[in-house]
């Protein structure tokens, strides 16, 4: 029985691969390595070679389909005593490796090949391939005989071509001499024979039996040398020939042996596994294999020798064959009754064990190796690479049960077996003197069984796999690992300052629409898809270190050193950086892998390499993602990692990872420090950025925007600062300045700062998410800069830096209140300058108004309340705007100190609209229309007065030496200003004012006299756009307020008309009225002018609302104060 059995091994060619002279072992298998790549010689390929010396017994030899399949047996293998019954299990051809620098003498090589060939008496073709000789071994090899081939120095490519041409000599070789052997036997005299003839008695009824059967035997045998030369056709006819005769002589065992030959003949001839009518014919066949090949047992049960082998390896064929979801009730039971065979197979392990040599441990091992497969603990070295990363890559399926299941169930139920197999193989390795056998042995007994290994055990089987390394070259490799167990952890994501961006060249925004890569796996600026079963996308930059992060696990009772551990990356284009660490007994850390990427394209990371007692192994995380899911179902002992105290991971995919070329790397960081910013609320600051090129690649485009909460607090960004230097130079800075302004904290904020007690709790940022972050989006040259080949036009990405401003931001100034107040203070008569822009005037809190004739103002009054243990002093400016040019005016700073409040007084005559038009108004007009969308209008156009106000109102602080800032008004003026805009912003249709008409006494400094008649004027100016028709009266009044012109006691009289005067006073001009009073009394009085205007038009009606469409509209001026001096 073969560990390695399939149906298709019955037409495979052997060829022992054998080193000759001294050659190091890691050269060896580097050349054996070269020749596996061709165990399939086409038949199309070797007609060069060929020589057909006689009519060929292959009459139906497929040369333009055909094939030879050659199977290596590196290091040979000893003959065996079944070679007559499967003509494949013989040594066909020998082939021997030889390294000339450490052979000098070819001569001696030629020698020592011809002895090492004559243990193998079946080859029939011997070749002794020399690598890299010297020129005058070149010369010496000429005369060295076809059996030496001499492979001078010379690139891999050039190699492979000569050991492929090689290689087709030796099949055409082989097919010549198996043509030669075939018509020798079918001319008659071969005798072909096994153990169960050569172990009965040779009485002379045997003999006749045997010469009966002979030509039986002789027909199977030429069948299977048809298999091996590739003609299914002429092996299938043979064999039904050889099916006759066996009936007919009741030669069960050998009618056995040619109907697994026809089965293999039907395989290669219809090149067609899963057609379920072949599929049906093979089962039919096969189960009749079996039950004769038990038939040849229960025959004799008095044979030594029995056919249990050939039983368990027809059972494994057809179960290997038939291995797939849809049949695993079948291969469950095939490997079931396989195992009852199976277990007799140790016995006879430790059988050979028992003998004191060499011989008997490597037939030990030999043995031990047919159990393998069917306790399935075969070295990884014997499954091929597509098993090793296909296998469990689907497991569930809605409950349908998968092959691999079946087997892990079938494994389950026979760990102690499997120990005991192990534990055989590691004795017979020791025993036998192989240490990588050895090695491998313990490896799988210690990491597949440690919950059923004592702790001493364990630490013998460290002890083992130490032992064994010793003898080992420093460096070899074995496909079995050991530990620790292995699985990926996660892939970190990209650093905010790292961020990749996809490049969309065809639009000057390159970067809109495009997420920043993850990294890994999720990120914080793209929806995961939870249905979405594909891979995710991963970019990384040629010369920049990543990480990946995995977990080990050491569920064993001792200390694991692990001399270095580093990604596996079978794509060439990454260097990994290796790490060493120590595990303590029944643990598991999480450890950061690094590397760098160096070449554009993808990256595969199916594992980690890991040095571990003295052996480097390839750990691959998909092996230890089955194993847990295996764990979690119960199919496997037990789990590695939660025996370890480690918490349950969800199983982490190794996404699809591309290398991309090298890209500009901005960092940047605040100068003065990178902490948070603490402002008071309105406190105005100006930051500086230092961004500087770290990456290898110059920096031609870039872009600033901002991101996140609160960007209006962002007032300025100093984007020429960084445009001016593009392109920035690898290595390169530059420093960005950025203006903040405070935002206001909100009522949660508020009260959040009024819970804390202390000035620490104040000071700390209340939301990390309120900052602004400002972003970068960069990117380098459009071209690929020789990276990738011409023929690949990728622009490379861009990326993102993120940098977070970090602004604490604390409670300032509050307002407490807010309203609108108004006051009326009498103008004195006087004569007034025509020079309306005095320089003194500036100084004043509040201007007269020339043409308001008094001082009736509104003011905005602000309740501020300081609750900060700092001082601050508020300042009002306004900006004054006139036709040509805009000022802006300063009015005296408040001082609030800490705990205290104060009021603070804006004036708001300076907003006083020049004229009164229709403009305004005009909405007014709509309100006989749609009410819903008049209102809207007229709220929106009233709103937009408001905001345009309150920008030009600016009320600032200043704290200490370096603070100041800007208070909020928004709001509060808003609110206050809502109700009273229009008395705010409109002007009075008509304003009044009085003047005298010469100085009079400058020594009183203009007073007026008693007992003297005083020329007086009163101004009438119209504010509108249109010409107004009024009544105009003129009044004056006591202390008292009684009139003291009419009546009959009237202590003031009077030239000209007072009352009852008809007056036009055009658009935007004034009108003159010219009287004389002489005061009887002296003493104060006061002057009122008063108009009502003929026929108002809609605007002035609008101004002045009044109850009826028909009511007068009546105006009246402020009132004048004059002082009247004198005596009674």
């Amino acid at each position: 029985m073969e560990p390695d059995v399939s149906i298709d091994t019955s037409s495979m060619i052997r060829i022992a691969v054998i080193p000759v002279g001294e050659i190091h072992l890691h050269l060896f298998r580097k050349y054996a390595g070269m020749l596996a790549r061709h165990h399939n010689i086409e038949l199309s390929t070797i007609t060069s070679f060929y020589t057909e010396h006689q009519k060929s017994p292959f009459t139906n030899q497929p040369w333009d389909s055909g094939s030879l399949r050659f199977k290596f047996i590196v290091g040979g293998s000893p003959p065996s005593p079944w070679e007559d019954f499967q003509s494949n299990r013989k040594i066909h051809a020998v082939i021997g490796i030889c390294h000339c620098p450490s052979a000098p003498d070819l001569d001696t090589v030629v020698e020592l090949f011809a002895v090492a060939c004559k243990g193998y008496s079946s080859s029939v073709v011997q070749r002794c391939f020399a690598f890299s000789p010297a020129d005058s071994q070149l010369a010496d090899g000429k005369d060295s005989g076809n059996k030496l081939a001499l492979f001078p120095p010379a690139d891999q490519r050039t190699q492979e071509i000569h050991l492929q041409t090689m290689m087709q000599d030796i099949a055409a070789s082989l097919l010549m001499e198996f043509e030669k052997w075939v018509l020798q036997a079918e001319s008659g005299g071969t005798i072909l024979k096994t153990p169960l003839d050569s172990q009965a008695s040779l009485s002379s009824e045997e003999v006749i039996k045997a010469k009966k059967r002979r030509l039986g035997r002789a027909q199977k045998t030429i069948g299977d040398y048809c298999l091996l030369a590739g003609s299914p056709v002429d092996a299938n006819n043979h064999y039904s020939t050889a099916l006759e005769l066996a009936r007919l002589t009741g030669d069960y065992f050998w009618f056995a042996g040619a109907m697994e030959g026809g089965v293999c003949a039907l395989l290669m001839d219809k090149a067609v596994h899963k057609d379920p009518v072949i599929e049906e014919e093979v089962k039919y066949r096969y189960n009749s294999v079996i039950v004769h090949y038990r038939k040849s047992f229960i025959q004799d049960n008095a044979q030594r020798v029995s056919p249990l082998s050939f039983e368990l390896e027809a059972t494994l064929k057809l179960a290997r064959f038939l291995c797939r979801r849809e049949l695993a009730k079948e291969v469950v039971d095939l490997l079931t009754a396989a195992a009852d065979g199976a277990k007799a197979l140790i016995d006879v392990a430790q059988l050979y064990l028992q003998q004191e040599n060499n011989l008997a441990a490597i037939s030990a091992m030999q043995v031990l190796a047919l159990t393998t497969k069917a306790y399935r603990v075969q070295s990884r070295a014997s499954i091929p690479k597509h098993a090793v990363f296909n296998v469990g890559s689907s497991i569930a399926d809605g409950g349908k049960m998968h092959h691999h299941l079946v087997v892990s169930l079938f494994e389950s139920q026979w760990s102690t077996l499997q120990m005991v197999v192990l534990k055989e193989i590691l004795l017979s390795a020791v025993r036998a003197g192989d240490p990588l056998a050895a090695w491998s042995a313990a490896a799988r007994l210690l990491r597949s069984y440690y919950p059923l290994i004592t702790p001493s055990g364990q630490n013998g089987l460290a002890s083992a796999l130490n032992n064994s390394a010793e003898r080992l070259p420093s460096g070899t490799h074995c496909a079995d690992p050991a530990l620790p167990f292995v699985r990926l952890h996660s892939l970190p994501l990209h650093p905010s300052q790292m961020d990749i961006i996809k490049r969309n060249s065809a639009r000057e925004d390159w970067w809109a629409g495009s997420a920043p890569s993850g990294p890994f796996i999720y990120t914080p600026f793209s929806k995961g898809d939870s249905t979405n079963n594909s891979k995710q996308e991963l970019v990384w930059v040629v010369g920049e270190p990543v990480q990946v992060l995995v977990e080990l696990a050491n569920p064993c009772g001792f200390d694991l050193l692990v001399n270095s551990i580093y990604l596996s990356v079978h794509s060439g284009n990454f260097d990994a950086f290796p790490i060493s660490v120590t595990l303590p007994p029944n643990s598991s850390k999480v450890i950061s892998l690094s590397g760098i990427p160096t070449k554009v394209g993808p990256v595969n990371i199916p594992g980690c390499l890991v040095h571990c007692f003295g052996v480097i192994t390839e750990h691959f995380f998909k092996d230890v993602d089955n194993l847990l899911l295996g764990a979690a179902q119960g199919l496997v002992i037990s789990d590695p990692f939660r025996c370890c105290g480690s918490g349950k991971l969800k199983t982490t995919a190794v996404p699809n990872i591309t290398v991309v070329p090298s890209l500009p790397l901005l960092v940047s960081h605040i100068v003065g420090g990178d902490g948070a910013v603490i402002l008071y609320e309105g406190e105005i600051r100006e930051l500086w950025i230092s961004v500087a090129n770290a990456g290898t690649v110059a920096v031609e485009q870039a872009h600033i925007s901002l991101s996140g909460k609160n960007q209006d607090s962002v007032i300025c960004i100093g984007y020429d600062a960084l445009k001016s230097a593009l392109p920035l130079k690898p290595g390169a800075e530059v420093t960005i300045p950025v203006t903040l302004k405070a935002w206001q904290l909100g009522l949660v904020d508020h009260d959040a700062i009024a819970s804390k007690s202390t000035f620490v709790n104040v000071t700390r940022p209340l939301k990390d998410a309120s900052s602004p972050m400002l972003l970068i989006h960069y990117a380098g040259p459009a071209a690929n800069q020789g990276e990738l080949t011409e023929s690949v036009s990728v622009v490379p990405p861009g990326r993102r830096l993120v940098t977070p401003l970090n602004v604490c931001v604390l409670q300032g100034l509050s307002f407490v209140k807010a309203r609108l107040l108004s006051m009326e203070i009498p103008a004195h008569v006087g004569e007034i300058s025509n020079n309306s822009s005095d320089n003194d005037s500036a100084d004043r809190l509040v201007k007269i108004d020339p043409y308001r004739g008094s001082w009736g103002l509104r003011f905005l009054e602000l309740e501020l309340s300081n609750p900060t243990d700092v001082v601050f002093e508020v300042g009002v400016s306004v900006q004054l705007e006139s036709d040509e040019t805009s000022s802006e005016f300063d009015y005296p700073k408040t001082r609030i100190d800490r705990d205290y409040s104060a009021r603070v007084l804006i004036p708001l005559e300076h907003f006083k609209l020049p004229v009164l038009d229709g403009s305004f108004l005009a909405s007014n007009s709509l309100s006989n229309g749609d009410g819903k969308t008049s209102e809207k209008k007229k709220k929106a156009e009233l709103n937009a007065y408001i905001r345009k106000l309150i920008s030009k109102i600016k009320v600032r602080w200043v704290s200490g030496r370096n603070s100041s800032g800007e208070l909020h008004i928004k709001d509060a003026t808003q609110a206050a200003l809502q109700t009273s805009i229009m008395d705010v912003l409109l002007p009075d249709p008509l304003t009044f004012s009085f003047r005298l008409v010469k100085e009079v006494n400058s020594k009183d400094g203009g007073d007026v006299l008693a007992h003297d008649m005083t020329p007086m004027e009163v101004l009438v100016r119209n504010n509108t756009k249109d010409s107004i028709s009024m009544n105009l009266s003129i009044t004056c009044r006591d202390v008292a307020g009684e009139n003291c012109i009419e009546g009959t006691n009237s202590a003031v009289l009077w030239s000209g008309a007072l009352s009852g005067m008809k007056v036009d006073v055009p658009p935007l001009e004034e009108i003159k009225h010219s009287f004389c009073l002489y005061f009887l009394v002296p003493g104060e009085y006061t002057l009122l002018a008063a108009a009502v205007i003929d026929d108002p038009n809609e605007i002035l009606r609008a101004r002045a609302p009044s109850s009826s469409p028909d009511e007068p509209i009546f105006c009246r001026g402020p009132p004048y104060h004059v002082r009247v001096n004198g005596t009674l």
